[in-house]
């Protein structure tokens, strides 16, 4: 396992597709991870835009199993493992270590609030403990606009302290340029990789010796995204992120999982992809029409993706 995930770059959250009985469809992830792969882009499975705290520990560690038993490597994948429950947290970690995964994306434990730094300290410590792998990579996943649970600079400090090594880096999706700068100043001297929670950020993020993004939209538009995290020291950069940024900033005027699918479902003329587990609810065809007529107007394209689709039964 290695311990860094520097020379990716970029990683998406892979949505997860449901068939019509709202139950994971292994094939089409497969087939959707394979075609991310072939963009050059690694696999956060379970992440939050993969409506990861939709799916059952059970329905994960299956999807799991199935990427891996289709061929998919697992040094590309990062799967998230952080759940509310630690034995569910404990049990994803150990599987994803077992397969080899380059390292998972861990939530802190998010249903209480107002949780101290120690109480998370002894989450992630127990975790670590119980699992008992050296080759275990832990990815700290700070997104306080959902979790309302932050995970602080002097949290970080403490555990990259007496887990040097486990302790990996973290995807920050605060939303906030000043935080993931300090992050940046303060660790990544000590070999932490910091991944932006959006492509807007990647060229700050790598221009600071970050380690690249980890982004919903990767899932959509993942070539660019992956090719300004490799060309960023090129004369093109700025232009490249306000290209990126133009991208994103259609997605961010709609909800973003049931934007995803419906774009996925359009380029990839296949309407299962539409479908979300409650309680999100698949985005109207009216809105739909008017997020691809926007997409269109950018001369958005999802390369390849139909093909890359075909033969998955409806």
């Amino acid at each position: 396992m290695n311990n860094s995930y520097r020379d990716a770059g970029v990683l998406a959250p892979v949505v997860t597709p449901f068939d019509k009985d709202l139950r994971p469809d292994a094939g089409r992830l497969v087939r959707h991870c394979r075609w991310l792969l072939s963009n050059d882009v690694g696999l956060a499975v379970f992440g939050t835009n993969s409506e990861a705290n939709s799916l059952s520990t059970g329905e994960k560690l299956e999807l799991l199993g199935a990427l891996i038993d289709a061929g998919l490597p697992a040094a590309r994948m990062m799967p998230g493992t952080g759940c509310c429950a630690l034995p569910d947290s404990v049990e994803l970690t150990r599987a994803a270590v077992g397969y080899g995964c380059m390292g998972v994306l861990m939530l802190p434990p998010f249903y209480y609030k107002n949780v101290s730094d120690e109480g998370l300290y002894r989450n992630y410590a127990e975790i670590i403990d119980r699992v008992a792998d050296s080759r275990l990579r832990i990815y700290l996943y700070h997104i306080p606009p959902i979790a309302q649970v932050p995970i602080t600079l002097t949290l970080i400090e403490r555990l990259l302290r007496d887990f040097p090594g486990t302790i990996a880096g973290v995807k920050d999706s605060s939303g906030d340029w000043s935080n993931t700068r300090a992050m940046l100043e303060q660790f990544q001297p000590h070999g932490f990789d910091v991944f932006a929670g959006s492509e807007r950020f990647l060229l700050d993020t790598v221009r600071h010796g970050g380690a690249g993004c980890i982004s919903a939209t990767a899932n959509v538009n993942p070539a660019p995204i992956a090719h300004l995290a490799k060309t960023w020291r090129t004369e093109d950069a700025d232009q490249q992120q306000s290209a990126l940024n133009e991208i994103r900033g259609v997605f961010e005027g709609y909800v973003m999982i049931p934007g995803l699918k419906s774009a996925i479902a359009h380029f990839a003329s296949d309407e299962s992809w539409v479908r979300v587990r409650p309680p999100l609810v698949e985005m109207p065809k009216a809105r739909r029409e008017e997020l691809i007529g926007a997409l269109t107007d950018k001369r958005f394209e999802m390369i390849d993706i139909a093909s890359d689709q075909q033969g998955v039964p409806n």
